[in-house]
């Protein structure tokens, strides 16, 4: 069975609930797997001293509502007293507290690519150097010197020059994404089978949940439809960008499948690419002539560049074959 955390490495209750699940009652043969999750994604590509981010903050309310995620309607310094409290409860302390902003997107890589190279276990030695590296050690994880020492600790003998290549950019960007069309929105947030647990819970919570995951049945979908889905779930929650970036495989290897140029051309005309809406759009008016949809979106299209005359054509034709199109 796999528990998947969504978790961001900068968010405390990511250490928390490690310890946490790692005190569940949950049996043997458990594959716990870490995705990525960004609470803060608004972070400095070079790292600042959080006590200046804090100071930030009382000037401007507005930049702290990241640095704040994990613990809303709390100040950020009341919640790191609150928080480091709750470290010390679960072994962590008693020194703890990071001491930088930074950016976690190349621990996310790192994280990813061990997985990638060795599996659950070594990926659980990668993630435990990370956290501990930034809460308990007080150091800069966007740094590359540092993620290279907890890389060399962990045993990922490669992770240092995979990253110094770029790899897993890819990779983390699309689980990101894919995690927010899931509908993951707080760090951490514990998936077993579809099912999710949002938050830092108790070890008995996290094993009952489990428990109750586990047994609910599951139709397995392929890949490529799940991947469809998601790509679906980010174009409703206005994020036509992140849609397409899903979508590239798919209209790679399933091109010619009409539900993928459709899904595309609506991500294409959402996030304003209109040249390649109409070019995607006029071929499938062109092999369905009596799709009205097609039609309309192609209508809307010709009209947000300016070519009413043949906007007019689409438009017209789609309120015909659609009545409710029309107006």
């Amino acid at each position: 069975m796999r528990i998947e955390i969504w978790a961001d490495v900068v968010c405390p209750w990511a250490y928390i609930g490690k310890r946490r699940l790692e005190r569940a009652p949950l049996g043997e043969d458990v594959e716990v797997v870490w995705r990525p999750y960004r609470v803060d994604p608004a972070a400095p590509a070079r790292a600042v001293p959080l006590e200046e981010a804090l100071e930030e903050v009382l000037q401007d309310p507005a930049a702290g509502e990241s640095l704040a995620a994990c613990s809303p309607g709390l100040a950020p310094q009341d919640n790191r007293a609150r928080v480091a409290r709750i470290a010390a409860d679960e072994g962590l302390g008693p020194v703890w507290g990071a001491a930088w902003r930074a950016d976690s997107h190349g621990a996310h890589r790192l994280i990813a690519l061990a997985y990638a190279e060795g599996g659950a276990e070594l990926q659980d030695a990668v993630v435990e150097g990370v956290l501990r590296a930034h809460f308990v050690e007080a150091l800069d994880i966007s740094a590359p010197d540092v993620l290279e020492g907890v890389a060399r600790e962990a045993g990922f003998a490669d992770g240092a020059r995979l990253l110094a290549g770029g790899a897993g950019e890819d990779l983390v960007r699309e689980l990101v994404l894919t995690g927010k069309a899931m509908g993951v929105r707080t760090s951490p947030t514990f998936v077993v089978r579809g099912r999710a647990l949002a938050g830092a819970q108790s070890p008995e919570a996290i094993a009952e949940f489990v428990r109750y995951a586990a047994g609910q049945e599951v139709r397995g979908l392929p890949e490529e439809v799940e991947r469809l889905r998601h790509a679906e779930s980010l174009l409703e929650q206005r994020d036509p960008l992140g849609a397409l970036v899903l979508l590239r495989p798919l209209l790679e290897s399933h091109g010619e499948d009409r539900g993928v140029r459709m899904l595309a051309a609506r991500a294409y005309f959402a996030s304003a690419q209109l040249g390649r809406a109409t070019r995607e759009l006029e071929g499938l008016v062109s092999e369905a002539p009596d799709d009205s949809y097609a039609r309309l979106l192609l209508g809307r299209t010709l009209r947000r560049r300016g070519l009413e005359g043949e906007a007019a054509v689409h438009l017209s034709l789609a309120a015909v074959m659609s009545p409710h199109y029309a107006g």
